[in-house]
């Protein structure tokens, strides 16, 4: 496991026109489970570019497991971070599934049958084994979002960075993104994704880091940074917490920011009605 830091981190785009970002302080322990949103040109995406070596910084420094990035080419960085863009189209390059997934890990030096378990364990993670001989621009956006995790899984870094993992997903989708998160995750792995999804950030990350105008304005436990007390600033930045949350809120029952927390809590309230002699919730027949 690999932790991260940034320090004093600025980056200008356009000749000093844009200043994406402006100072970022940011600490990321090996393992943890965490969440970058804000809106749209917040810095979000241009931070995570720092990590693998896609952007470099015009102040500050990035380190990537104890060593300034800065000495490291992309190609080294790629064996510790691993990114999924937001857009499949501007990673997908193979003309097969199965070649678009080795590339990766047959960079890093794996062959044979090492090679051939990597990838077969990841097309079977996103639920696209069986597709191996099919052509990537054959398959629909949602696959093909699959698939570019996929490419990234097989790889094996200790670290993965996906942007707007669940955009354009189904139900399924979700549900595949979601099992290959808590399986990184379980498995020891950093996990950082960039979200606009509020539900999905607050029920599957321990740990929420909100930016505004390229700062961090925001950073803790989904609970800490959802609570009400929060709301003005999460508004600043265009964002409204989770609905359970909006919801637990109203009916005081605290910072509840996942559907299931809520539903348990109401659920409890019924049970604690219920034995003072309250009429019981409704129950379906």
């Amino acid at each position: 496991m690999i932790g991260l830091r940034v320090e004093g981190l600025a980056h200008v785009y356009s000749a000093g026109a844009v200043r994406a970002l402006d100072g970022v302080d940011l600490e990321i322990g090996p393992g943890e489970l965490m969440a970058l949103v804000g809106q749209n040109g917040s810095g979000k995406s241009t931070l995570v570019r720092h990590l693998n070596g896609l952007l470099r910084p015009t102040e500050g420094r990035v380190w990537v497991d104890g060593v300034d990035a800065a000495g490291r080419t992309v190609a080294q960085l790629a064996r510790l971070v691993g990114s999924v863009f937001q857009d499949p189209d501007r990673q997908i390059f193979a003309g097969s599934v199965r070649a678009e997934v080795e590339f990766g890990p047959r960079n890093l030096g794996l062959t044979g049958t090492q090679l051939r378990a990597a990838v077969a364990e990841a097309l079977a993670a996103v639920g696209l084994d069986g597709q191996e001989d099919a052509n990537p621009f054959d398959l629909g956006d949602t696959r093909r979002k699959l698939l570019t995790l996929a490419s990234v899984l097989a790889m094996g870094t200790p670290v993965l960075v996906l942007d707007e993992p669940t955009t354009g997903q189904d139900a399924r989708g979700m549900g595949l993104v979601r099992a290959v998160i808590a399986a990184a995750h379980a498995a020891g792995k950093t996990i950082i994704a960039v979200s606009h999804d509020m539900n999905f950030v607050a029920g599957d990350f321990d740990r929420i880091v909100v930016l505004g105008a390229g700062r961090v304005i925001l950073d803790g436990a989904p609970e800490e940074v959802f609570a009400e007390e929060q709301w003005p600033l999460l508004a600043s930045t265009f964002l409204e917490p989770p609905l359970a949350a909006r919801v637990g809120a109203r009916l005081g029952l605290g910072s509840t920011p996942t559907d299931g927390a809520l539903i348990r809590a109401l659920a409890d309230r019924g049970q604690q009605l219920d034995g003072n002699g309250a009429k019981p919730p409704y129950q379906p027949t």
